[in-house]
């Protein structure tokens, strides 16, 4: 393969028709143009320059290779600039996974301001409750004694604690907090699609307060427990950032004596962990956790 600094010294020098000239243009020194010149000609086998004068001149063969590799420059430019524009966001893609109260709660403003500042910037995002994937970045809750691979940097953004749901002329309505040990008696309506971390979190505090929840309807989702809820068919245990907006007639009650507390973090791959979006997204979910109600000190998390 044909040494391509060489090439560019050829073309400076066909262009200018000067070895000084090209010397001053690439910042070398005539003597080591000289020697880039000398170095392609046993490299390709072929007379490049003759000597005219106290001057060169380029011969045939000269004049052909340096136009035939201008589109070679052209290309390189080309990829300079890709490498350029991705070290600074501007091109290439991006995935984020996440969870679905998260997404509902922190995606919207997330994406606006990726798409502002990274215009170019293609964002595919997974939804990792239903959909197996490993994003480059993944917001996700963690489960208990979590080993983290290698392959990540993983930061925690809050600890989002579970409130109970309750219709307005019920008992607990009334009431700043409820201990956990309260709930046992009461019909629960259920709202997690996987047997994953979030109830995994709930039911070991459930299990600290001495019972297992008894679960009169099974939904897939807090949206659609909450409603359930009006109903007077049972109460739901929610995380505070899946309750949102309650409906007329629910109103959240902070569960104690355990609380329930399920730990979000954001895994973002060492591979792109140095790119400026995902910088940036870094930024912005700590930005947003500031917003919760509720958000534990990093001592806490731990």
């Amino acid at each position: 393969m044909l040494d391509v600094p060489r090439l560019r010294v050829l073309r400076a020098v066909v262009a200018t028709g000067s070895i000084r000239a090209s010397a001053e243009a690439l910042g070398y020194t005539p003597s080591a143009v000289s020697q880039q010149l000398a170095s392609l000609q046993r490299e390709t086998g072929l007379r490049l320059f003759e000597r005219v004068g106290r001057g060169i001149e380029p011969t045939e063969a000269g004049r052909t290779l340096a136009t035939e590799s201008e589109p070679l420059f052209q290309a390189l430019s080309r990829v300079e600039g890709v490498v350029g524009d991705l070290r600074a966001g501007r091109v290439g893609s991006l995935s984020i996974g996440y969870f679905g109260s998260a997404g509902a709660t922190w995606l919207p403003a997330l994406v606006v301001a990726l798409r502002t500042e990274f215009p170019e910037l293609r964002l595919d995002l997974r939804m990792t409750d239903i959909v197996d994937a490993e994003p480059d970045i993944d917001i996700f809750v963690e489960y208990p004694d979590t080993e983290h691979s290698q392959l990540v940097d993983v930061h925690w953004l809050i600890d989002d604690p579970y409130l109970a749901v309750v219709r307005d002329d019920d008992p607990l309505a009334q009431r700043a907090e409820v201990p956990l040990a309260e709930l046992a008696e009461r019909s629960w309506v259920d709202n997690d699609i996987v047997e994953g971390a979030c109830r995994q979190v709930l039911l070991a505090a459930c299990a600290e307060a001495g019972f297992a929840p008894r679960f009169v309807v099974e939904t897939h989702d807090y949206p659609t427990a909450i409603p359930f809820v009006t109903t007077g068919i049972g109460i739901t245990v929610i995380p505070c950032l899946g309750i949102g907006n309650l409906p007329t007639g629910l109103r959240s009650v902070p569960v104690v004596s355990p609380t329930p507390m399920r730990r979000i973090s954001v895994a973002v791959k060492k591979s792109i962990a140095e790119h400026p979006a995902a910088e940036r997204t870094v930024e912005l979910l700590h930005a947003l956790t500031l917003e919760q109600p509720y958000r534990a000190s990093p001592s806490q998390a731990r």
